[in-house]
C-alpha cells in the first residue's frame, strides 16, 4: 500500500490540525497515511513557560525514515516568512538522503500557519517547496480546484502553493472549515497523485 508521511512542527496546536486533517484527505483517497512530528529545539520548561501545547499525541519523526514513504506533505508555523527552525533542523538533519537519491521522484506538498492574513504563508510554503525540490521530488500544492480559497467572505489561509490557517495574534482562532477542507483537499490530491505515479 501507498505510504504517507505528513510531518508538522506545530507550537498552538493550529498545524498540528491541519496535519490531521491533510491526512484525512489522503487516507479517503485509499492511501496509508502516518501523522508524525518534528522535534522541539529547546528545554520542555522552556515551551511549557511560553504556553507552547506539551501533549501532542503524534510520535516523533527519525529523519533517517523519509525514504521509507512515498509522499511526504511538511507543515510548520510561519517565522518571519519562512518554515520554524524545527522543521529546518529536521530537513538539514535528512540531509544523507540527498546524495543518495532517496527522496527523489516522491510526491511532496506543505502547508503552513500564520498569525496573521499576510503573516508569510506564501513564502513560508515556498521554502518548504524549495527543500521538497532539491530533494527532487514532485511537488503538489492545494490548486484551484478547491474553490474554498477563492472566498472575499472572510480571511482565510492557504495559497495555490499549499493548504494554510490564520491564527490570530494571540493564537485564539482555531482553523476555519474551509481552512480544514483545504488540508483535506491537498491531502486527497497528494494521495491521488502518488496513486498515479505508482500505477495505483
Amino acid at each position: 500500500m501507498v505510504k504517507i508521511l505528513v510531518l508538522y512542527h506545530s507550537v498552538h496546536g493550529h498545524t498540528e490540525l491541519m496535519a490531521y486533517a491533510v491526512a484525512d484527505g489522503a487516507c479517503r483517497a485509499g492511501v496509508d497515511a502516518e501523522v508524525k512530528r518534528a522535534p522541539e529545539l529547546v528545554a520542555q520548561e522552556v515551551t511549557r513557560a511560553a504556553g507552547h501545547r506539551l501533549d501532542q499525541p503524534a510520535p516523533l519523526a527519525d529523519p533517517a525514515e523519509l525514504q521509507d514513504y512515498d509522499a511526504i506533505i511538511i507543515g510548520t508555523g510561519a517565522r518571519h516568512g519562512r518554515m520554524g527552525s524545527q522543521m529546518a533542523s529536521f530537513l538539514e538533519r535528512a540531509g544523507q538522503q540527498w546524495p543518495r537519491g532517496a527522496l527523489r521522484g516522491k510526491v511532496g506538498g506543505g502547508f503552513v500557519s500564520s498569525a496573521s492574513q499576510h503573516g508569510g504563508h506564501e513564502t513560508t510554503l515556498l521554502t518548504i517547496i524549495t527543500n521538497l525540490l532539491d530533494f527532487g521530488m514532485i511537488v503538489v500544492g492545494m490548486d484551484y480546484g478547491y474553490a474554498g480559497q477563492l472566498s472575499l467572505s472572510a480571511p482565510e489561509g492557504g495559497s495555490p502553493y499549499g493548504a494554510g490557517t490564520l491564527t490570530g495574534l494571540d493564537g485564539t482562532r482555531q482553523p476555519s472549515q474551509v481552512e480544514l477542507d483545504g488540508a483535506r483537499y491537498q491531502g486527497r490530491r497528494i494521495a491521488e497523485t502518488t496513486l498515479a505515479l505508482h500505477g495505483a
